[in-house]
């Protein structure tokens, strides 16, 4: 089990109704994109992280290593907004840094560092959203909301199988990495090439096999998935809780922006 997955079902927001953290997830986000405002976004950024953290008991660590993914693609995307080129006979627009080398100019301008920098909030604020909804509730949970909007079955069945395989996908890459490791399969470079192809092609094999199975053991039910059972019950609480929250986001950025 991946450890994203087990706070997923062990912390302390787990008993919460996934329709409610959904809702509120959810809610933040498309306010965060709507909004488009640095300020409402690092808000947004700091309320999810507060909850995660204080209201989850996610550690600190963890949730500081899964900003680390996104953000190396968040980086990149920065760079390639920011940096922009140009002969060096034309006149530059108004910017904050240029340097000039043979015959061209890399420059950051101020209209693509204002962009950079609504972009990187926006994100910001969006990733904690998102980190919230996964870190606090099952996919079993989502699925069974999916459901309740009358989503397409087979779309949501897929998303449970995808999310199955993913595990199944690990779990077969390690213990084959692990084999390979113990007949020294990467102790050369061209050695390295050989044993990553083998891992390739036997994982390709594996997850058929495990696909095939599947599939049998869903037909011997009559093709019905286990769907998620409902425990909990709609907290008024947390409902005005939530709409408080969303209707001062609101506000705030419909009176600043």
């Amino acid at each position: 089990m991946l450890l994203i997955d087990k706070y997923a079902y062990l912390n302390k927001l787990a008993s919460v109704h996934p329709l409610e953290k959904m809702i509120f997830s959810l809610g933040l986000l498309l306010i965060t994109l709507i909004m488009r405002d640095e300020r409402l976004s690092l808000i947004t950024f700091f309320v999810m992280s507060a909850f995660i953290i204080v209201g989850a008991k996610i550690p600190l660590t963890y949730y500081f290593k899964l900003l680390l993914l996104p953000g190396f693609f968040l980086l990149t995307s920065l760079v390639s907004i920011l940096l922009s080129f140009t002969s060096s006979t034309n006149a530059l627009p108004a910017h904050i840094w240029s340097f000039t080398w043979s015959n061209w100019t890399v420059f950051i301008g101020n209209a693509s560092m204002l962009a950079a920098q609504q972009l990187f909030f926006i994100v910001l604020g969006s990733i904690s959203c998102l980190y919230f909804l996964i870190l606090t509730t099952s996919v079993q949970g989502i699925c069974y909301v999916l459901r309740q909007w009358r989503l397409p079955s087979l779309l949501v069945e897929l998303v449970e199988l995808t999310y199955r395989f993913i595990f199944m996908f690990l779990a077969s890459m390690q213990n084959i990495h692990l084999a390979q490791q113990a007949r020294l399969g990467y102790h050369s470079p061209i050695q390295w090439l050989r044993s990553v192809s083998i891992l390739i092609a036997a994982l390709f094999v594996e997850m058929f096999q495990h696909s095939r199975e599947l599939n049998n053991a869903m037909q011997s039910r009559g093709g019905e998935a286990v769907y998620w059972q409902e425990m909990g019950s709609y907290s008024k609480k947390n409902w005005l809780g939530m709409a408080a929250i969303l209707l001062v986001l609101i506000v705030y950025g419909g009176y600043f922006t």
